[in-house]
């Protein structure tokens, strides 16, 4: 077998025409992934990554190893060679699997200076260096199992035809059918494109290793040798009852791998942060899917590069799920195709709006409308799944690398919202001067899809105060919306036992008020004192009177000029900080900054309580007391002053100011040792409370949702800048986590390294890099040549 393999490889390399096909397939590659403008263009891409490599070089080897294998046994049946091989003291399997490996050995060859492509990106990577390793690893060893089944092909091919012509364009054929015919025709990923090679090269393309993949390119392979050898076997005297019976145990062999093959299976995943492997949590909540949900992704189209990224990472997350359970089907649609107008009605109901998003082409800029959104339905609902995150002053890339971080943890939280019943209660304290139901609407609506929402009121303490620690004490999370009015003593004492005995809370509270001054016309701000001083006191922490300032601020937008002629301009507005904590709780990881209006400062008190600071100001910051003055013309002014110049020493110096604190453990009664205010006959009292969890704002507008007319607006939005900030997810991401129900907080934990192209030196270098991608392989293939050529002429003037 050896010496075929040899004869094989010196006979391809001692003719101009084996140098000339290996040229072509280089030149080719080289353009189209650094020269030629398209979708295959590493440079444009962004990414420094090779799958657009990955996605081209199947075409590629689809007219080049038939290039190399039509000659196999063409050449040797045209020419009568065949029979004197067959009179060597070789077997038929020796032959075949000699000019099997020896082709193989040869597109080997063809791809080592594709390595190079490897040493651009890694020089071209921000930071230097940045690129995922693993998961190029994983695809080159995918390319060479899509060599080992392309070759099989291409010898089978060759025992066709005594023509190499004719030989070429079947094994073209075969090859094309059987890579991407099933995919043409599958009506998603997972029904019958899983019977060719496309959707099996995809996937362990992308750095996954599944054992499954592996055995079907393996099976695909044997297969065609199997066949060549059959075919060969036949020009020789008729087969014999032995023949035939190996080739029935040789059928049968197939089938049982196969079988054993996706039955036993091992997936390893070889990306350097693990992005397709499934977590624990969203595990869980797809295997509890029992009946089929149908997914129709709108990303289909001729996107920009980082759209095409999302998409393709969409539809792997998509595999991955499908694969663990059979139950999640899905497709892609393109909705500005002729005849998808119903699509496009489904938009307005769901209120999926499109991105725009700008695209540079030749020089000239274009703006496109892109839906990235999906919809999944299970059992006659329908629920949205926004694939592309709302990011603040972030470009389309920016965004697109932010919302894949987001990706699993949006299709899981989709499918949670089908499969799952809702089954814990929150309540929403009423009675003291909350928040009108229209703005806390948004929030409330959404949480409703996850848990039973109802309004509480505590006027039944001064008269029935048993009955309504009962009552309290059948809802797991207690919510109290910026409350205006005071809490009495009774109150806070059936809030305290409610707590003692493990019921969580979530507190928005303001700890100012602003009033307008009728004989001046100005606005203070003045301390708001709602009794619950000592109840907080007791618990570890304390809402100071005052208001917090922050250089890092949500901008305010005013009018000015008459009615008609109005002008609306921002101007930084202090008193409005934006948030977003560097720590990697649950909580806070991953979300945009939270927006907060007039907030005070909190300070955590020393106890046994376990405190963590989830939201602060940033690190330019500083507190005023109260009453403190409102005043636009003057705070204006100086804000542009700080902005533009820089504050002042010593100002803004009171770095990180909490604003939003976690409280867990097991909570002393702020009634321990004292008077109570209300006797509770038929309920004992509780002095040392169990494991609780707690969380205090310093500012109720965090929750608090615009209006637009009468129609309140998604929270987090602010229609004067149209802008979002993360107060939303922020809030969610609390409820989940104060109710236990963290699983998914912990998938939006994931982190994903995307790397990236350095943009100014893939402008500055683009040249010299297209220039050593196509001429250095080709360089490398004629010092091969060369040293070939060389030694052949020496060995055989000796």
């Amino acid at each position: 077998m050896f010496t075929i393999i040899k004869r094989e490889i010196n006979s391809f390399f001692s003719s101009t025409v084996g140098y000339l096909v290996i040229a072509v397939f280089l030149v080719i590659n080289g353009l189209f992934l650094w020269v030629f403008s398209g979708n295959y263009n590493v440079l444009d891409s962004g990414f420094a990554d090779l799958s657009p490599y990955f996605q081209l070089a199947p075409w590629v080897l689809l007219f080049l190893i038939p290039a190399v294998c039509m000659r196999a046994f063409s050449d040797e049946i045209k020419m009568g060679t065949l029979e004197l091989l067959l009179t060597k003291p070789l077997h038929l399997k020796e032959i075949v699997l000699g000019k099997y490996f020896g082709a193989v050995i040869l597109i080997v060859i063809a791809l080592i200076p594709t390595g190079l492509y490897v040493l651009t990106i890694s020089e071209l990577g921000l930071p230097r260096g940045n690129w995922d390793l693993g998961s190029t690893l994983g695809s080159y060893i995918g390319l060479l199992f899509l060599v080992l089944a392309y070759t099989s092909i291409g010898v089978f091919a060759s025992t066709l035809s005594q023509n190499q012509i004719v030989a070429f364009i079947i094994a073209v054929f075969l090859c094309f059918v059987l890579y991407y015919g099933f995919e043409a025709f599958a009506s998603s990923s997972f029904t019958i494109s899983q019977l060719g090679m496309k959707a099996h090269f995809d996937s362990v393309a992308r750095g996954v290793l599944d054992t499954r993949d592996l055995v079907y390119f393996a099976v695909l392979s044997i297969l065609f040798i199997g066949l060549t050898v059959f075919k060969l076997e036949k020009k020789s005297p008729a087969l014999s009852k032995k023949r035939t019976t190996h080739y029935l145990q040789f059928a049968v062999g197939l089938i049982l791998l196969i079988g054993l093959g996706n039955y036993i299976y091992k997936r390893f995943d070889l990306t350097q942060d693990k992005r397709f492997t499934l977590s624990e949590e969203t595990k869980n909540i797809i295997a509890s899917i029992d009946s089929p949900i149908i997914v129709d992704v709108f990303l289909k189209g001729d996107f920009p590069p980082e759209f095409k990224r999302l998409q393709g990472e969409t539809e792997q997350l998509l595999a991955e799920f499908s694969a663990y359970n059979s139950n999640i089907k899905f497709d892609f649609i393109n909705p500005t195709e002729e005849g998808n107008d119903a699509f496009l009605a489904q938009f307005e109901k769901f209120g999926l709006t499109p991105a725009q998003v700008s695209v540079t082409e030749k020089g000239k800029q274009s703006t496109e409308l892109v839906y990235p959104w999906a919809l999944a339905h299970h059992d006659g609902r329908s629920v949205k799944i926004a694939l592309l995150k709302n990011q603040l002053g972030a470009s389309s890339e920016e965004r697109v690398n932010s919302s894949l971080q987001n990706l699993q943890y949006a299709f899981a939280d989709g499918f949670k919202k089908l499969a799952n019943e809702k089954s814990k209660k929150i309540a929403v304290l009423k009675g003291n001067g909350e928040y009108d139901d229209r703005y806390i609407a948004d929030f409330f609506a959404t949480l409703r899809e996850y848990y039973f929402i109802a309004p509480f009121t505590l006027d039944s303490v001064a008269s029935n105060p048993e009955k309504t620690l009962k009552a309290l004490h059948s809802f797991d999370l207690i919510v109290a919306a910026q409350p205006t009015e005071a809490f009495s003593d009774a109150e806070k004492y059936v809030l305290d036992q409610y707590i003692m005995k493990g019921g969580k809370s979530l507190w928005l509270m303001d700890a100012t008020q602003m009033q307008t001054d009728s004989a001046t016309g100005k606005t203070f701000a003045f301390g708001k004192d709602l009794n619950l001083g000592d109840f907080f006191f007791k618990y570890g922490i304390r809402i100071n009177p005052n208001l917090v300032k922050d250089v890092y601020s949500a901008p305010i937008v005013l009018a000015s000029g008459d009615e008609r002629e109005a002008q609306y301009n921002r101007y930084p507005w202090f008193f409005n900080p934006l948030s977003s904590s560097a720590n990697n709780h649950p909580i806070v990881t991953n979300i945009e900054a939270v927006k907060f209006s007039y907030a005070s400062g909190i300070d955590t008190l020393p106890n046994n309580i376990q405190k963590t600071v989830l939201l602060s100001t940033s690190p330019i910051s500083k507190s005023v007391g109260l009453p403190f003055p409102i005043d636009f013309d003057m705070e204006i002014p100086k804000n542009l002053q700080v902005v533009n110049e820089g504050p002042a020493p010593g100002d803004f110096s009171a770095g990180e100011i909490p604003l939003a604190v976690l409280l867990e453990g097991n909570f002393t009664s702020v009634y321990k040792n004292r008077v109570k205010p209300i006797s509770l006959e038929n309920t004992k009292n509780v002095d040392e409370g169990v494991a609780s969890k707690m969380v205090v704002i310093s500012d109720g507008d965090v929750i608090k949702n615009q209006m637009q007319g009468n129609r309140p607006l998604e929270l987090g939005f602010d229609k004067m800048t149209n802008q979002f900030y993360g107060n939303k997810e922020f809030l969610l991401n609390t409820v989940n986590y104060l109710l236990d129900d963290s699983g998914l907080i912990n998938i939006r934990t994931r982190q994903i390294a995307v790397p990236f192209l350095d943009p100014q030196k893939t402008v500055a270098q683009r040249t010299k890099w297209q220039m050593l991608n196509i001429l250095l392989p080709l360089g490398l293939l004629a010092i091969f040549g060369l040293v070939f050529t060389s030694y052949r002429k020496r060995k055989y003037t000796r």
